[in-house]
């Protein structure tokens, strides 16, 4: 299963939002409706993100306008503008010009993603391994097979996989919903823990190794991610444990010089005071709803790309 595609004149992708309970394939004609999916999480992930603001420069057939909005949906994955701007290079050559490098794209990133999943898998000593993971790097997050649960993928397949905890990851769950039900489909072992749990089982000596991916990644190794990876990484680090960020060279972003320099995206209090549309905290409640954090190059062991592992 594909993520994202191009077919038939239409960007095709997966609404992830409806996840789990349905997986359905939506058609987006416009700039205007990719926008909005990419606003909404119907399309998320790094790697997911790039080539959907490559395809959607397709879409928007010449129009700057919508390029520069395309290029805003979202601050803080660097993966979205870098796509964009990849396709938006070959404007002089016509619409045609543009497909081919986005669909370029999308296969660059089925290959790294394999790559990654070897290389990944190779780095990490032992068998029979616990990894602990957060947020959603699978197939989902990418166009097939994913980034740091690519890894996850590669060691199952070479009978390395003892088992995978994953953080739920408020507030929208993503771990919960999307890498549970990704993880099943691949038939790997995996238990469902809260957030808060994941440091202490860390402590515990229950983890071999932390995986995450990435959505940007600052020229000094500073890495953000989905909120909650810093706790992870400071766990890991108290823990001896390795902790690993797994994501695509196009992740790395030599103009950001380090991790204080990377916007982070807040999506406002609706998230936090409910959950799947049920309001769990008092009306009126104020909240603050950063969707990301970031983990300080020195907490971070390697960070695993398809081209070379980067130790900070």
């Amino acid at each position: 299963m594909r993520t994202i595609d191009w077919v038939d004149g239409a960007v095709e992708l997966v609404d992830q939002t409806l996840l789990p309970g349905e997986c359905v394939t939506l058609r987006v004609h416009t700039v205007g409706e990719l926008v909005a999916a990419i606003r909404r999480l119907a399309v998320r992930g790094a790697p997911a993100l790039g080539v959907a603001g490559a395809l959607g420069v397709v879409l928007a057939d010449g129009d700057l306008a919508q390029i520069a909005a395309l290029r805003a949906a979202r601050p803080t994955a660097v993966n979205l503008a870098w796509g964009v701007d990849q396709a938006a290079a070959h404007l002089a050559g016509g619409r045609a010009a543009v497909l081919a490098a986005a669909l370029r794209i999308r296969d660059d990133d089925i290959a790294a993603c394999l790559a990654m999943g070897e290389r990944g898998a190779d780095l990490i000593e032992g068998d029979r391994l616990r990894i602990m993971t957060v947020c959603n790097t699978g197939g989902l997050a990418a166009v097939e097979r994913g980034t740091a649960l690519g890894v996850v993928q590669t060691l199952h397949e070479r009978g390395r996989l003892a088992e995978v905890l994953v953080l739920e990851t408020r507030p929208l769950l993503q771990g919960a919903r999307l890498t549970t039900w990704e993880l099943a489909r691949m038939g790997a072992p995996h238990r469902l823990i809260a957030d808060s749990a994941g440091p202490y089982l860390l402590a515990q000596g229950e983890v071999d190794a932390v995986l995450i991916g990435a959505d940007r990644i600052a020229a000094n190794g500073d890495t953000a991610n989905k909120i909650g990876s810093y706790a992870l990484a400071l766990g890991a680090e108290r823990a001896g444990v390795p902790f690993v960020v797994v994501a695509p060279e196009s992740t790395i972003d030599p103009g950001t010089p380090s991790g204080e320099h990377i916007e982070i995206e807040d999506r406002g209090a609706d998230e936090i005071v409910t959950i799947r549309g049920v309001r769990v905290a008092p009306e009126g409640t104020p909240a603050l709803n950063p969707a990301f954090d970031v983990t300080p190059h020195d907490l971070i062991s390697a960070i695993v790309t398809e081209q070379r592992v980067i130790r900070p």
